[in-house]
């Protein structure tokens, strides 16, 4: 979910002086990702500190079965498993959705394995700051983030909603034999999550969001979608037609929301696209991704001087043109809620 700052190198329009986003869902994109290494307990708190109102775990498998905590299976780049002798062996290469990967994969380690790993930042050149904190935090289980969630409704009196993503379903089903959905859902009924709970269930895959439709009809569920490609579990589709009026009455049959690529949903001037009415006229919510802080991923209008890593106002000021365009959430990698632009 990076190629916003390709996008919008030329979006020009401006956001009203003052606005927020308050009565936008914000669902914090992997945690504070922006203050804390992503998918750690520390991100997931410091989003619930700042108001988020959803924290997004992505979510892969263990060689044990148990759903942890990755943007991706592939484990170097957020863990400190490359530099570990004892698991040089487990170095793979292996063939995700059509892309060759080499690396150390999540399915290859029991949890017990996964445990001695640390943290790091993702991108410290960036993020510095966040590269403080490398070789602080586990990989999360489902369970210890759900656990966390309770714990910080109890203290806060208010609901914090979970918004996981099943990530390279058809992949793992097929080269590893996991089920995420069959997973997913052993797993919610052990937590006690039902539908009445706060969550919403995203995938960029169609199957496991038909099977879950089927097996657990009551949960949300959002179909992700980005400009180019389409799903791995159906090679000949694209995201693109299946964004189309007739593509939305189709994912309106498995599906309650379209997450959708902040590309998808402004055009490069920052006016709306047909998205947000098409998908409304399908029956279907729009909940777009990702605003980032950073220069880096804002468009040249909103940015704030000229160095990568400078932070403004620019995404609040992203965040409240994709509210007036009818969206009703957004993924965000820092705090919205209660900030205001002059």
């Amino acid at each position: 979910m990076n190629r916003l700052a390709m996008f919008c190198a030329a979006l020009l329009a401006a956001a009203p002086a003052g606005a927020q986003a308050q009565d936008m869902l914000v669902i914090a994109h992997r945690g504070s990702s922006a203050e804390r290494p992503e998918h750690t307990l520390a991100a997931y708190n410091r989003a619930i500190d700042q108001g988020a109102d959803y924290i997004e775990p992505d979510l892969v498998a263990t060689k044990d079965l148990v759903l942890v905590a990755r943007h991706e299976n592939e484990l170097s780049g957020t863990t400190d498993v490359a530099t570990r002798e004892e698991f040089a062996d487990r170095r793979r290469d292996k063939t995700i959705d059509g892309r060759r990967v080499a690396g150390w994969f999540t399915e290859d380690f029991t949890l017990a394995e996964l445990r001695t790993l640390r943290a790091k930042e993702r991108i410290p050149t960036l993020r510095p700051a966040n590269a403080r904190y490398d070789g602080l935090y586990q990989i999360p289980t489902l369970a210890e983030i759900v656990q966390l969630v309770r714990a910080r409704e109890a203290e806060t009196g208010r609901r914090i909603g979970l918004y996981p993503e099943l990530k390279h379903p058809e992949f793992l089903l097929q080269n590893a034999g996991i089920d995420l959905v069959d997973l997913l859902l052993r797993e919610f009924r052990t937590l006690r999550i039902t539908p009445a709970d706060p969550v919403f269930v995203q995938s960029f895959e169609i199957a496991p969001l038909q099977r879950l439709r089927a097996r657990a009809p009551g949960f949300r569920q959002v179909l992700l979608v980005e400009p180019f490609g389409g799903p791995a579990d159906e090679p000949g589709m694209r995201y693109a037609d299946m964004v189309t009026p007739t593509g939305l009455a189709e994912v309106a049959e498995y599906a309650d929301v379209v997450g959708a690529h902040i590309a998808m949903v402004l055009n490069p001037d920052g006016t709306p696209t047909p998205l947000v009415a098409d998908a409304k006229a399908a029956g279907l919510a729009v909940h777009a991704w990702t605003i980032r802080p950073e220069n880096e991923f804002l468009p040249v209008s909103l940015r704030t001087g000229d160095a990568p890593k400078g932070k403004g106002c620019g995404d609040v000021k992203l965040a409240a043109m994709l509210k007036a365009a009818g969206v009703a959430g957004v993924f965000s990698d820092g705090p919205l809620k209660g900030r205001s632009c002059p």
